[in-house]
C-alpha cells in the first residue's frame, strides 16, 4: 500500500510542482490553471451558500477575489471577477433580498472596482507578488556583482550597506571584480543621488551598466562610459558620485580615481591613523568632458583602505568635513583590536539618517605570505608563459 500510494502521490506532485513553476514565470498556462482553481472555489462557495446559507454568506464571495489579486494578471482577474458576480447573482436571486444583503452586494460590487482598478495600474503586466519576486531576483542578481571575490591570502575585504528607511532598494552599490590572474582588484563604490524607490531603480540600472564594463576598460575609460551612461538616461536628478581603486595584490600598488565621492581612508599601520586620500573629481553625469585624478600609493602589510558613501558622514546638522573627522576616530576605535566586522561596526554607530548608507573596507594582512601569493600567481598565470607573476595584469593597472 505505501508503494502503490508512492506511485501515485509522486506524479501528482511533480504535476503540482510544474504548475506552480509555471505560475511563478508567469505563463499563459500557468495563469489558466489558477483562474479554474479560483473559479472552482467561487462555484463551490456558490453550491454551500445555496444548500445552507448559515454556513457561508454572500460576503465570502470577496476570498476567490482577493486571492486573483495576488496571483493572476489584470484579464484573467477580470473573467474570476465576472464568474464570482455569477455565484453572487445566483446567491441573492435563491435566498432573496434583505437590507443586508443588499448591503453586502454593494461591498463586493466596490471591492471588485477597487480590486480591478488596482490591477489596471500594475505596470509589469505580473500579479504584484510576481513583479516583486521579478525585481527582487533581478536585484539579486545585479548585487552578486557587488560580491568581492575569494582574495588571495593576506587580503581581506568587508562591507555594509544600509538603505534609508529600511528599504530593499538603495541608491549605494559596489561593482567589485577580480582578474583572471587573480592579483588585480577592481572595485567601485557608487553613490547615486536620490533617494527610495526612484534612486534603488535607477542604482539597479547603472550596476548592471557598471558590471559590464569593469576589467574590460581601464579606470579612467570605465568613468568616462559610465558618465557617457548617465548623461544618455536623462533622469532627474540622473547624477552619482563614485569612487574606483584598483589593487594589485602581489606588490600592494593601487590606484584611487574619485568622482565627487567623499575622500577615502587610508588607514597605516606605523602611524595608527585614518588619513584622507587625496584623488578628486566631478561627480558623474553632470558635465560631458569631466576631468578625473587619480592617486598612487601601496599598502603596506596591516594597512587598509576605507570608502564610504555621504550618508555616513553628513546629515542636515552635520557637514561633510565634520562627518568626516567623526568617521577618523570612530574607525580607529573600530580597528583598534583589528578588521574583523569593522565596517560593520562603523556602520552601526551612524545615527539614523533619511540617506542610504555604505563602507567598504580593504585591508592587507600584518603578516602576508608573499610566497604563498606568489605560488597562487604562478599556478593561475600558467597560460601567460611568465612563471613568476603576470605582467598582463599587472600593465593594466599602471
Amino acid at each position: 500500500m505505501p508503494y502503490n500510494f508512492r506511485r501515485v502521490s509522486q506524479p501528482m506532485a511533480d504535476y503540482v510542482n510544474t504548475r506552480i513553476v509555471r505560475w511563478r514565470t508567469g505563463t499563459r498556462e500557468g495563469q489558466i490553471a489558477v483562474l479554474v482553481v479560483l473559479s472552482a472555489m467561487a462555484a463551490a462557495i456558490t453550491v454551500v451558500t445555496l444548500v445552507g446559507y448559515q454556513y457561508a454568506t454572500v460576503v465570502a464571495f470577496i476570498i476567490p477575489m482577493l486571492l486573483g489579486t495576488l496571483t493572476l494578471r489584470y484579464w484573467p482577474l477580470v473573467l474570476l471577477v465576472i464568474v464570482t458576480g455569477v455565484g453572487v447573482l445566483i446567491t441573492i436571486a435563491h435566498e432573496g433580498l434583505t437590507t443586508t444583503r443588499v448591503s453586502a452586494l454593494i461591498m463586493i460590487g466596490i471591492s471588485a472596482l477597487i480590486i480591478l482598478a488596482g490591477a489596471s495600474r500594475i505596470r509589469s503586466g505580473l500579479p504584484g507578488p510576481l513583479s516583486e519576486a521579478m525585481l527582487l531576483d533581478l536585484r539579486d542578481r545585479l548585487y552578486a556583482q557587488g560580491k568581492v571575490p575569494p582574495l588571495p591570502q593576506g587580503w581581506k575585504s568587508q562591507s555594509a550597506m544600509k538603505s534609508a528607511g529600511g528599504a530593499k532598494f538603495a541608491g549605494d552599490f559596489m561593482v567589485a571584480g577580480l582578474s583572471d590572474c587573480g592579483t588585480i582588484l577592481e572595485m567601485v563604490l557608487v553613490d547615486v543621488c536620490g533617494k527610495g524607490v526612484t534612486a534603488g531603480t535607477q542604482s539597479l540600472h547603472f550596476s548592471g551598466a557598471l558590471g559590464g564594463l569593469i576589467g574590460a576598460l581601464s579606470p579612467e575609460e570605465l568613468f568616462v562610459a559610465a558618465n557617457r551612461f548617465l548623461l544618455r538616461q536623462n533622469w532627474e536628478d540622473g547624477f552619482a558620485t563614485a569612487v574606483h581603486v584598483t589593487v594589485n595584490l602581489k606588490s600592494g600598488e593601487f590606484s584611487i580615481i574619485n568622482a565627487g565621492h567623499p575622500p577615502a581612508l587610508r588607514w597605516e599601520t606605523t602611524t595608527h591613523e585614518w588619513g584622507l586620500d587625496g584623488a578628486r573629481g566631478i561627480a558623474l553625469g553632470i558635465t560631458p568632458d569631466p576631468e578625473f585624478h587619480m592617486a598612487k600609493g601601496e599598502l603596506a602589510p596591516g594597512d587598509a583602505l576605507l570608502f564610504y558613501t555621504d550618508g555616513v558622514v553628513e546629515s542636515h546638522d552635520v557637514d561633510v568635513m565634520t562627518g568626516i573627522e567623526w568617521l577618523r576616530g570612530t574607525a580607529k576605535a573600530a580597528v583598534s583590536n583589528g578588521f574583523d566586522n569593522a565596517a560593520k561596526t562603523i556602520l552601526d554607530k551612524v545615527s539614523d539618517s533619511d540617506d542610504d548608507r555604505a563602507v567598504l573596507i580593504l585591508s592587507r594582512d600584518l603578516v602576508a605570505s608573499g610566497e604563498t601569493l606568489l605560488a597562487g600567481s604562478r599556478e593561475l598565470c600558467a597560460h601567460h608563459e611568465i612563471p613568476s607573476a603576470c605582467t598582463e595584469c599587472f600593465s593594466h593597472s599602471e
